[in-house]
């Protein structure tokens, strides 16, 4: 790590500690030398000192008041199939009550996504809902930056990720949650097809690049005003073809290794087809299970479908090894998962 903290005492108060960016980061904290006094919040603490706090559904606990020379928010539902009310209790709420810990002195480090932009192509759920945005994380976080530009008239850091995979070392991660939805839903044969260009961008970016761009933001001078800090492969990134080929040539090179069947590469719908014809027959034929599958992929598209990739700041060097180092750890992780024989899909009725 290059940073180094910019003076005694500093005070970080980090929220989400037993997330996924929060668990790296914590990681990336324990190994910075200095006076940092650090106090992580969580829902379930995991670790003697953790604080817990049901944010936005009960006052901050008395341990919290005081100055914070360094708050990092990164609790957030990550939830693609949040409701709008769902969105705002699970990521508005919350960020508006760490607003209320705040001083006009204090650095907030926001992690945000880098998808706030939301999209031109037609949302695939609820479109009076959330607007241009494909779903209520996307909304909701691009409320959040809103809201932090509004209340706190501090320095403020954003920080944008992409799609979030494993360390750049080893593929390893806290959670699995986000694409890795993706991955089990091809080894169980319920990614039946995928929902995007081809030639769509893919951007995807490692845990531990994401945590070293919040520390150095926390560690380093604060900015005047407001800060923009987006991770992403830029001219690096992959395709949605490439990702899926990636994807699967890695998973199947797993199971050949075990004497286990591959999984079928499935094909690409055009968003279009999707919603035109596609949707409107799954809700008529497909069973429960399948259907809730069906949904759950669409919302990729707004993942897979973007017609240029994003300008980073800082850039992901090698997306394509990072996504085979992610593949195989997840793979490890969850044998009996991955070693799945996918079963074919039937119509119901």
């Amino acid at each position: 790590m290059s940073a180094a903290a910019g003076g005694d005492g500093m005070r970080i108060l980090l929220t989400g500690a037993t997330g996924v960016v929060g668990t790296e980061l914590s990681r990336a904290l324990r190994g910075v030398s200095g006076h940092v006094e650090l106090v992580r919040v969580a829902r379930r603490p995991q670790y003697e000192g953790d604080v817990r706090w049901e944010i936005g559904r009960e006052p901050p606990p008395g341990e919290l008041r005081g100055h914070w020379d360094v708050v990092v928010h990164a609790a957030a539902s990550t939830r693609w199939t949040m409701t709008r009310q769902e969105a705002v209790e699970s990521n508005i709420g919350p960020a508006e009550a760490v607003l209320g810990l705040l001083d006009p002195g204090t650095h907030l480090v926001h992690v945000s996504t880098a998808y706030v932009g939301g999209s031109d192509v037609p949302p695939s759920s609820k479109p009076d809902e959330f607007g241009r945005y494909r779903n209520g994380y996307e909304w909701s976080k691009a409320r959040c930056e809103e809201v932090v530009g509004e209340r706190h008239g501090g320095p403020t850091t954003i920080v944008r990720p992409p799609l979030i995979l494993g360390r750049g070392d080893d593929g390893s991660i806290a959670r699995f949650s986000g694409p890795y939805t993706l991955l089990q839903t091809l080894v169980s044969g319920l990614a039946a097809a995928v929902v995007g260009e081809p030639g769509g961008y893919a951007e995807v970016a490692p845990v531990d690049q994401v945590a070293e761009v919040i520390l150095n933001a926390a560690l380093g001078p604060p900015p005047e005003g407001t800060r923009i800090e987006t991770i992403a492969g830029g001219s690096n990134c992959m395709t949605l073809q490439e990702l899926l080929d990636i994807t699967c040539r890695t998973l199947n090179g797993w199971r050949e290794e075990r004497g286990i069947p591959p999984v079928a590469v499935p094909p690409f719908i055009s968003p279009r087809r999707w919603h035109r014809f596609f949707l409107p027959f799954a809700e008529q034929h497909l069973s429960p299970i399948q259907l809730q599958a069906v949904r759950l992929l669409g919302m990729f598209e707004s993942y897979t479908s973007m017609a240029d990739p994003f300008e980073p700041t800082h850039q992901v060097a090698d997306p394509a090894a990072l996504l085979v180092r992610s593949v195989l750890w997840w793979a490890d992780a969850k044998p009996r998962l991955a070693s799945r024989i996918s079963e074919p899909w039937g119509i119901v009725g």
